[in-house]
């Protein structure tokens, strides 16, 4: 089986970069793509060396620092990579890398962390926080709305999503029309363990942009004086964050890990108030036996169980993160145990990530051969021969008729055409 993954970018080594390092764990010998490659030498070290074969928009000028002028031309890029020499494409999509153009006989298995949300249900959002408005706004309405045409005519070139999240996974159907199976992304709870004691402050921490909501917990605490909280990252909001912070809150700008984890360790409680797609921070407080105080919407909603790891609220206003804050501490002493915090982050591990996404790929790429070769026994791919089907029987869902189903060496079941 020969497989290529790809990338939309590679700017930083962050989220979807360390989903796709655990990818590359368990196929090391794929190949990678990419729109644009500027990792430094030590974010590359992270996907070992690797080098991604990249669009166009790598030559163009000044893509290094203005990649993200160039998204326009995005789709035309993605869809300028020959990947005919392939028989297992994985795109590792949150923009346009699930565009890529495939054959019949190829299998495409996107990991979608969302639909392109500034296109979709968060345009109206994007823009009014990002200031374009005008000339420019009705511009870019424009665009997002062809872009919109685009992303789901390249919906159906896809066989099989995997969403980050199920909060994504009725995203994917409500924009493509489409199933997903969920598989959460990788986090590196090992890097993330509990300290020695607690002190009495609270924290966040995230990159300081409009929808990660870092102003409303800083305006909330600002009505708390006689509570304290910290402040990590940095960003295009970090001046006016820092101008809302008063005496009891500490904005220390971006830290590097020793000291993220130091207050993770010792903070009463970690403040969350985006709608994320999935959000990786609340797991790594979690990791840390450190409750989390969260918006009840989104990928927070799976991570973070009220009452047991966390606490929710159900608004983003400051007033809503205030009434959180108190009933967390009502909750009498002792109410959150380290060990069971930490034992549910263990769940979303990288060890159960890769487990979980080599399971199905090489499932659907059984019933991938199956459906190529109806009278092949096995195929031959990750170096073993591997049997792919115990039986065939007819389909029971009434939606089926006409179908037969195959039980891959996974355990899972698979429609396939009579």
């Amino acid at each position: 089986m020969k497989i290529a993954i790809v990338h939309e970018w590679f700017t930083t080594y962050a989220g979807s970069e360390k989903v796709l390092a655990a990818m590359l764990e368990e196929f090391p010998q794929a190949d990678i793509f990419s729109q644009v490659d500027f990792l430094s030498d030590e974010d590359r070290a992270h996907i070992g060396g690797r080098h991604a074969k990249t669009s166009f928009i790598q030559k163009l000028p000044f893509a290094k620092k203005n990649y993200r002028y160039y998204f326009p031309l995005m789709p035309l890029a993605v869809e300028q990579h020959d990947l005919s020499g392939y028989d297992v494409i994985v795109s590792n999509s949150h923009s346009v890398a699930k565009g890529i153009i495939v054959g019949p006989d190829q299998l495409h298995i996107c990991y979608c962390y969302s639909p392109m949300r500034y296109a979709w249900d968060l345009q109206n959002q994007y823009l009014s926080e990002s200031g374009i408005v005008g000339f420019r706004g009705a511009f870019a309405r424009l665009m997002l709305h062809f872009m919109r045409i685009w992303d789901t005519r390249t919906a159906a070139g896809v066989d099989h999503f995997i969403a980050c999240s199920r909060y994504i996974s009725r995203r994917i159907l409500k924009s493509y029309r489409r199933d997903s199976t969920v598989i959460y992304p990788n986090v590196d709870v090992d890097s993330f363990v509990p300290g020695n004691e607690r002190d009495d402050f609270y924290v966040t921490s995230s990159r300081m942009v409009p929808y990660k909501k870092i102003h409303l917990i800083v305006e909330a605490f600002a009505r708390m004086p006689h509570r304290k909280l910290v402040v990590i990252g940095d960003g295009p909001q970090f001046k006016r964050i820092k101008a809302l912070a008063t005496p009891n809150i500490s904005v220390l700008g971006f830290q590097e890990f020793p000291v993220l984890l130091d207050h993770l360790q010792r903070a009463r409680a970690f403040l969350f108030a985006a709608e994320e797609d999935f959000g990786i921070a609340p797991l790594e407080a979690q990791a840390c036996g450190t409750p989390v105080i969260a918006f009840a919407r989104g990928g927070a909603s799976e991570t973070v169980i009220d009452g047991v790891t966390g606490v929710y609220f159900h608004e983003q206003t400051p007033e809503a993160i205030c009434d959180a804050v108190a009933r967390f501490e009502e909750l009498p002493p002792g109410h959150f145990d380290e060990e069971e915090l930490r034992e549910h982050a263990r769940s979303f591990s990288t060890a159960m990530f890769r487990d979980q996404f080599r399971t199905f790929v090489e499932d659907a790429w059984a019933a991938h051969c199956l459906k190529l070769a109806p009278g092949r026994s096995r195929p031959h791919g990750l170096g073993q021969p591997m049997p792919i089907a115990e039986k065939i029987e007819p389909a029971r869902d009434h939606r089926a008729a006409g179908r037969a189903s195959v039980r891959s060496a996974g355990g899972n079941v698979y429609d396939l055409q009579s």
